[in-house]
């Protein structure tokens, strides 16, 4: 299984639509991809490790794709479209990683 997670660093000042980012950028995202995406996570940045400390990021989002072999053509060709929705939930510029998922 492989992780694409899309990260939002905490930026002061910096808005993000959590609203517009679950219910339409994250389903038009899964949508596009179609069977080859096995699943979608969301989650909201609510602190870092210190209690009242801002969080790393204030969001991110997680793409579940069941092989390596599904990023070139399930993923990749989609890239610009995806991109182009940043500018309607958020200005951050976000930070990606693509893991392998172990257990």
């Amino acid at each position: 299984m492989i992780k694409i997670s899309v990260l939002y660093p905490y930026k002061e000042g910096e808005a993000f639509d959590m609203n517009y980012y679950l219910h339409k950028h994250m389903p038009m995202v899964r949508d596009t991809i179609g069977a080859a995406c096995k699943g979608i996570a969301v989650e909201q940045g609510l602190s870092g490790g210190v209690p009242g400390s801002h969080p790393p990021f204030v969001a991110a989002g997680h793409i579940l794709l069941e092989s390596a072999a599904a990023l070139p053509t399930a993923f990749a060709p989609h890239v610009p479209k995806f991109l182009a929705d940043i500018p309607n939930y958020t200005k951050i510029e976000p930070v990606i990683q693509i893991s392998e998922v172990k257990a």
